[in-house]
C-alpha cells in the first residue's frame, strides 16, 4: 500500500509497532520469551517494537498467535501491508530542511552493503562537485537559493564512506547515463576519470552496461538495494521518482528488485575492460570539445 506522505507512512510502521508491543505486554510474555516462540531474536523484538525494523506478515502472525490473540490476526496484518511502502515527497521533504543528503549518509551508514543502479546519470557517490551542482540546479522540485550549495557539500561528505573498509559500495551504470552531459563536454571528462579511480578501491565495484550488450532485462528507474548481513535490520530498496523517494520494505518486492540485480549484473562489464571503455568515452567527449 503508497501513501501520500512519508509523515504518513512512519504513523503506520509506529502504529503497528506499539501494537504488538501492546499485545505482548497483555499477554505478560517477556521480549526473550516472544522471541523463542516465534524464531526471532530478542534484539530483533526490540527493533520491531521501537519501530525500527518492520516484521514480515509470517512474523506478525506468529507474533499474535504466540500472545494468544488470533482475533486480531487480520487487524494485524492490515497494519502490516500498510506499512510495507513509504513515500516521502521531495516537496515535504524539502520544506524542512536545505538537502536531503543526510538521511542518505544515515542510510548508508547503517548498511553493510549498497547497491546502487543508475540508467540515467552517475550515482552521487561518484559524482564530481560541478556534476553534483549542475544535477542538483536541474532538480524538479526547487532547492532554496543557499539549496544547492549545502546539497553538494553534503554529497561530497557522503563520498568519505567509500573508503571505509567495512563497507561495500556495488554500482551498475547504463552507457546512457555516462553520456548525460550537464554542462560542456569537458565537464564528463575528469567526472569519467572519477568513476575510473574509485573502481580501483577493493570494496567498490563498478559495472558499466554497454549500448552493444544483448540485453537480459529493462529498468525505468534508479533503484539502491541497502542490505544488513547478519544484523538484524531489514534489507530494503530505495526508489527515486520524479515527485518522491519510495521505501520499499516488503520482502517480496525486494526480492524482485535483487533479480533485476542480478540480471543487469550479467549485462555488465567490470574491472580493466570497464576502464577501458570510461577511457573511450573520455575520448570521445574531448574530440568533442576540440
Amino acid at each position: 500500500m503508497v501513501t501520500g506522505d512519508g509523515g504518513q507512512s512512519r504513523t503506520r510502521r509506529q502504529r503497528l509497532a506499539a501494537e504488538l508491543r501492546r499485545l505482548r505486554d497483555l499477554a505478560g510474555i517477556s521480549g526473550r520469551d516472544l522471541a523463542q516462540r516465534i524464531g526471532i531474536s530478542q534484539s530483533k523484538v526490540s527493533r520491531i517494537e521501537s519501530g525500527a525494523t518492520l516484521p514480515s506478515l509470517p512474523e506478525v502472525m506468529a507474533w499474535a498467535d504466540a500472545v494468544g490473540t488470533a482475533e486480531a490476526a487480520g487487524w494485524l496484518a492490515a497494519l502490516t501491508e500498510a506499512a510495507f511502502t513509504e513515500v516521502h515527497t521531495w516537496r515535504a521533504a524539502l520544506q524542512l530542511r536545505p538537502h536531503l543528503q543526510g538521511e542518505i549518509q544515515e542510510r548508508e551508514a547503517r548498511a553493510q552493503m549498497s547497491r546502487t543502479f543508475q540508467p540515467s546519470v552517475v550515482p552521487g557517490l561518484l559524482q564530481t562537485a560541478e556534476y553534483a551542482r549542475r544535477t542538483f540546479a536541474m532538480s524538479p522540485v526547487p532547492y532554496a537559493p543557499d539549496g544547492v550549495p549545502a546539497a553538494v557539500a553534503g554529497r561530497l561528505e557522503r563520498q568519505l564512506t567509500l573508503f571505509r573498509d567495512d563497507k561495500r559500495f556495488d554500482f551498475l551504470i547504463t552507457e546512457a547515463a555516462l553520456r548525460w552531459c550537464p554542462g560542456s563536454s569537458e565537464l564528463m571528462i575528469p567526472q569519467l576519470d572519477r568513476i575510473a579511480s574509485v573502481s580501483t578501491l577493493d570494496n567498490v565495484s563498478i559495472g558499466l552496461i554497454p549500448h552493444r550488450e544483448h540485453a537480459l532485462t529493462f529498468m525505468s528507474h534508479s533503484f539502491v538495494i541497502y542490505d544488513h548481513h547478519g544484523d538484524d535490520l531489514d534489507t530494503f530498496v530505495e526508489v527515486e521518482t520524479s515527485h518522491a523517494n519510495l521505501i520499499i520494505n516488503d520482502p517480496g518486492d525486494v526480492g524482485l528488485y535483487e533479480n533485476r540485480w542480478s540480471l543487469l549484473s550479467q549485462m555488465a562489464i567490470f574491472d580493466g575492460e570497464a576502464r577501458e571503455f570510461l577511457a573511450v568515452l573520455a575520448a570521445q567527449f574531448q574530440n568533442a570539445g576540440a
